[in-house]
């Protein structure tokens, strides 16, 4: 009597009658869960009698949920039908356009990136995540403090322009920390655009720009927890929560907080293999719900980072001396933004930013002490008129930067007003034509004008092509977070009255999306670039060893090169993405080109993830791989190898998800165990003598070879291309309450 009472729930899910293989099958609210079968089938048995809510869900089909009441010893079979996705197809994207639309009516290629796709490695911030993305790079440019820019088709980091929201409230001196400290939690995508984007954005969206765009509130988790620690003894921590104030307003609170503090020299220099750092961020997002569901937002980031490299025996008490070399770096930063959606007839937005960026740095005895702030204000106007799509615009941007350093005689106060207007033109169902133009007055320059094109045409719904055509400007700024011009190592030398930086670029790209039966799903993105700058503004290290020469490029220079990602998914759990990219970056000048240093010619990057449904197990193994760069030595004589040899950093995680609302991860870092150090006779020039005082020099102020330095080199911790950081585990917990 007892089997003939059992209650079970079984059923067969499937798609226009094909049995669909490997679907998740989950009751929600319970520890209860399973796949289906190679013929669709799934059961339960022995379920307690009662109302259950079950969720079938497999990768390029639609969630399906539905409610369900079993009484005792009932046998209930379900059919269920899942319809394929299209949630791949119809991301909304706002960078491109700076209007909200699906990536694929999109005219401008933009790449979007979800935090699952950073949680497949782990890192303690979107800097460091980014090594995984295909054509960009995030270039250490200190052996000593670790500090870097983002490198993206090979240009160098004051090229690429840092948003949060689509404001530009990250340039200069604030670039790596706008990609530092926002918990993974609050982050609803990254888009990233390649090539120029001075047309929307203005000065700096030179080589391409990256959006950081919060959750909306609706979409966060009610709670969120994340932490993990490293074999290194690296602790990060994001924790993330949604609070309501009555009915219409919502707040995100978001904390980070990142400590590394044990010295270790595993390359034997007796300098720090990795900076030490103690780093706290706050940030806190309003959203107000008004009537029609207009936009009004307000957003803060506090952001304070202590972070220190040196000799071993470097404590702070030799801050600033010429005792025991040490670089150490206080940064306190502060951002507020916001936007509110007039509450007229027409969709007329007002955007607004503020940044306060205060850093206080030694380099050994060299002090470096810099003010940064920026001001930014946006009024958008977006109108449709019959088959155009018109965006007008009108920007206001304020930038104050004043430091202790050569290169910055006065501090510099400067309004930039601008004007930009955008059309969209429908031509016909399949074909639609972008054209823009933005006039942004500049004191120091005067006059500049950035005009763009771009052609659409999307002969299937899985099918497009663009081309993208338009110029892009930076004004002059010398100040890029550039570690050589500050260690006191070189002289920085300004040559002349520096111009504005323009260029001219042209982009091809072909998107094509595959669904088959069975959830199989395939997507390539394939792009070719080619841009031409003029007036490059390029910090000279060849010249003279011992000076930075800053000067306008007489002649060209030139990126250009293809790239291409490959997705495919898999119904059984398998999922593949691949990215390579060939670039040639190279500086034409009285006729000799060379190529530019610390550029690789090629990359490639990849991320292979399975999960095994029946143990709630995903394992993720990613990793890039870099070819040889032109690495800046110090003279003929310098032991140093000239370029980098081919590289790479590979990671694998192991993620389980068998717990309510928790999960607990962990692998290893670096598996190849890759540093710089490796075939070269040591890394830091000089480590043995950070202040220079047994190196001889010339008249002109070169080093010369003598028997305790043969090589005639002076201190200098520049010639890096790698992280300094080996092989190591990692394991962390997530706790995630919706």
């Amino acid at each position: 009597m007892g089997a003939a009472q059992k209650t079970v729930l079984s059923g067969i899910v499937s798609e226009n009658g094909a049995p669909l293989p490997y679907v998740n099958i989950v009751l929600k609210g319970t520890q209860l869960g399973t796949a289906t079968d190679k013929e669709g089938q799934f059961s339960f048995t022995e379920l307690t009698p009662g109302s259950y809510v079950l969720i079938a869900s497999s990768i390029g089909y639609k969630p399906y949920r539905t409610n369900i009441l079993i009484g005792k010893g009932e046998a209930k079979r379900l059919e269920i039908q899942l319809d394929p996705s299209a949630e791949s197809l119809k991301e909304t994207v706002v960078t491109g356009t700076l209007k909200p639309v699906s990536r694929l009516e999109s005219p401008v290629p933009v790449e979007v990136y979800s935090p699952a796709f950073f949680k497949k490695n782990p890192t303690p911030s979107i800097f460091d995540a980014l090594q995984n993305v295909n054509g960009v790079r995030p270039q250490i440019n200190c052996n000593v403090c670790n500090t870097g820019d983002i490198h993206i088709n090979g240009l160098e980091g004051p090229y690429t322009l840092v948003l949060i929201d689509g404001m530009p409230i990250v340039s200069g001196l604030g670039t790596v920390y706008g990609l530092t400290g926002i918990p993974n939690s609050l982050i609803e995508q990254i888009e990233i655009v390649k090539g120029p984007a001075s047309t929307l954005y203005g000065s700096e969206a030179v080589g391409g720009l990256i959006n950081i765009i919060t959750k909306h509130a609706p979409n966060a988790p009610e709670f969120f927890m994340d932490g993990f620690a490293t074999g290194w003894g690296e602790y990060n921590l994001d924790v993330g929560s949604k609070i309501s104030f009555g009915q219409k307003t919502d707040l995100l609170l978001g904390v980070n907080y990142f400590n590394y503090d044990i010295p270790i020299d595993n390359n034997n220099d007796n300098f720090t293999d990795v900076t030490l750092q103690d780093r706290i961020s706050i940030f806190q997002k309003w959203n107000f719900k008004r009537k029609d569901s207009r936009v009004f937002s307000l957003a803060g980031r506090f952001f304070y980072e202590d972070r220190w490299g040196g000799e071993m025996q470097w404590t702070p008490e030799f801050r600033g001396g010429d005792e025991i070399y040490g670089e150490s770096i206080y940064t306190r930063r502060w951002e507020v933004l916001g936007k509110y959606e007039l509450p007229i007839k027409e969709s007329v937005l007002l955007s607004l930013s503020y940044n306060d960026h205060t850093q206080n740095s030694a380099y050994g005895n060299e002090l470096y002490l810099a003010d940064q702030r920026i001001g930014f204000a946006q009024l958008t106007w977006d109108k449709s008129i019959g088959k155009h799509h018109l965006l007008l615009g009108s920007a206001l941007r304020y930038n104050y930067y004043d430091d202790n350093t050569p290169a910055t005689p006065l501090a510099e106060n400067v309004w930039i007003p601008s004007l930009f207007v955008q059309d969209e033109i429908r031509l016909a169902p399949k074909h639609s034509f972008l054209t823009g133009l933005r006039y942004d007055y500049d004191n120091r320059h005067g006059n500049i004008f950035t005009p763009r094109a771009a052609y659409k045409w999307k002969f299937s719904d899985h099918d497009i092509f663009r081309v993208n055509a338009g110029t892009g400007f930076r004004v002059v700024n010398l100040f890029t977070e550039d570690h050589a011009a500050l260690t006191g190592a070189r002289e920085v030398v300004i040559a002349e009255a520096l111009k504005p930086e323009r260029s001219i670029n042209v982009n091809l790209n072909y998107l094509k999306k595959i669904y088959s039966n069975h959830g199989t799903f395939m997507s390539l993105d394939a792009s070719a670039f080619y841009t031409n700058f003029s007036n490059v503004i390029l910090p000279d290290y060849d010249t003279n060893p011992n000076q930075i020469i800053y000067d306008n490029l007489n002649g060209k220079s030139v990126s250009q090169g293809v790239s291409a990602n490959l997705e495919m998914v898999f119904a059984n759990g398998l999922r593949f993405l691949a990215g390579a990219t060939w670039q040639d970056v190279s500086n034409t000048e009285d006729g000799v080109a060379q190529r530019q240093i610390l550029t690789e010619s090629f990359t490639g990057t990849w991320n292979v993830s399975y999960t095994f449904r029946a143990l709630n197990l995903s394992v993720d193994y990613t990793g890039n791989l870099y070819g040889p760069m032109r690495l800046p030595l110090l003279g003929d004589l310098d032991p140093r190898a000239p370029n980098s040899p081919t590289w790479s950093i590979q990671n694998i995680q192991f993620t389980y998800k068998g717990l309510k609302d928790f999960e607990v991860y962990g692998g290893v870092k670096n598996l190849l165990d890759w540093t710089p150090n490796q075939g070269n006779p040591f890394i830091i020039a000089r480590a043995n003598d950070p202040f220079d005082q047994n190196v001889t020099f010339d008249s002109n102020g070169n080093a010369v070879a003598t028997a305790n330095n043969p090589f005639a080199l002076t201190f200098d911790p520049n010639y890096v291309y790698a992280p300094n950081q080996g092989i190591r585990g990692f394991f962390g917990l997530r706790y995630t309450v919706f």
